[in-house]
């Protein structure tokens, strides 16, 4: 049994990006190891060990981009957590636990209407918690939205955080496109830390066809075994050169022209053109990946086309069971897609995957303070 601590270890982020007014350049965030107070936990509230942490794209938007948190800093980023209960609900206690990247307020209308992934008043860790992350030692959050971890075999409970956004994430997306057995679906992105996991999902919940879209040879192969049955490498191509070898391989493959799900995972301009260009006649296509650029989209065409553009956002707390059970059954296998590191690497970790983009496997910080 883990033992309850009188304080909590963190790195936290003491400043966010900033630009330099003389040369425009971007100075990354600061950060630094040092100690908060464990809080007096209110009733419905528990005390969780961190197990670890993913490094998601989301905590570089706010370290290196300026991306602005609801909770000013200095806070602790982070919001891919597993862990386990030492304080607080006494029925969690002891139990190892997954802790939604988003937990919704439950009262409010878009609660009330199955909307709760998009809760206006929801509680993320490392944006609107207050100064609690993932990156420490400790976090305290509210055990109504925990999902317990059972049974999970030979699989690092570490390894397991990645299911709180990674693998979560595109199950969100996948009901909010009604993916249905049969069926085709297009993965923009489908090497990254998200589109890996979109892929298996898509396969898992019956997808006819899945065709991924990346950028890099080796892990669109490996993309054949996770989830693709067919790839476009988009390398150095418009999205025009993209939307017309995808036609050519709908042709050759015997592929309809119409009804495609289209999932958009980077984030960056160049997929949301590839997306928009691919959509066609009934189509959906759903954005996952954030990013800040703007794309220029002649709207008519939704018109002409019956066609529909959607968000997707976090996953909805009642979702991570499904998820996890996946997990857990091999039916998405996350073992080849996790690394762990010390939390003590945070610095050179982010500088890392900020400038590789989409490392081969999400790195998860587990403490060594």
């Amino acid at each position: 049994m883990a033992t309850v601590p009188d304080k909590i270890f963190t790195w936290q982020m003491l400043q966010p990006a900033a630009k330099n007014k003389e040369s425009g350049e971007v100075i990354p965030g600061k950060i630094e190891k040092t100690e908060i107070p464990v809080p007096v936990l209110k009733e419905g509230e528990v005390l969780v060990q961190v197990a670890g942490c993913g490094v998601c794209h989301t905590d570089l938007g706010y370290f290196y981009d300026g991306v602005p948190t609801v909770s000013k800093p200095p806070l602790s980023l982070g919001h891919e957590i597993s862990g386990t209960v030492v304080a607080g609900d006494g029925k969690w206690i002891g139990k190892e636990v997954i802790i939604p990247a988003v937990m919704p307020c439950r009262q409010c209308i878009l609660c009330k209407t199955g909307r709760g992934n998009r809760c206006l008043a929801q509680k993320m860790p490392g944006n609107s918690l207050g100064v609690y992350g993932g990156f420490s030692s400790h976090i305290p959050v509210p055990s109504v939205d925990l999902c317990e971890v059972k049974n999970r075999g030979n699989i690092p409970l570490a390894h397991l955080a990645v299911v709180a956004d990674a693998a979560t994430t595109p199950y969100q997306a996948a009901k909010r496109a009604d993916l249905q057995p049969g069926d085709n679906v297009i993965i923009i992105g489908i090497t990254g830390g998200v589109g890996q996991y979109m892929g298996q999902i898509a396969k898992a919940l019956g997808a006819k066809t899945v065709i991924g879209i990346a950028r890099n040879k080796e892990k669109l192969e490996r993309s054949l075994k996770f989830g693709a049955d067919l790839v476009i490498n988009s390398t150095d191509k418009d999205a025009n050169t993209v939307s017309k070898e995808f036609r050519d391989l709908c042709k050759s493959k015997d592929l309809p022209n119409f009804g495609w799900k289209i999932f958009e995972i980077t984030g960056v301009k160049s997929g949301q053109e590839i997306g928009l260009a691919l959509l066609g006649f009934t189509g959906k296509l759903i954005i996952v990946g954030f990013g800040l650029a703007k794309t220029e989209y002649s709207i008519g065409r939704l018109m002409a086309f019956d066609a529909d553009i959607l968000g997707s956002w976090g996953c909805l707390p009642e979702y991570y069971p499904v998820v996890l059970d996946m997990v857990l059954s091999k039916r998405v296998d996350i073992t080849p897609f996790v690394e762990t590191r010390p939390m003590s690497s945070i610095a050179q970790t982010f500088a890392e995957v900020h400038k590789a983009g989409s490392p081969a496997r999400r790195i998860v910080l587990t403490p060594d303070f």
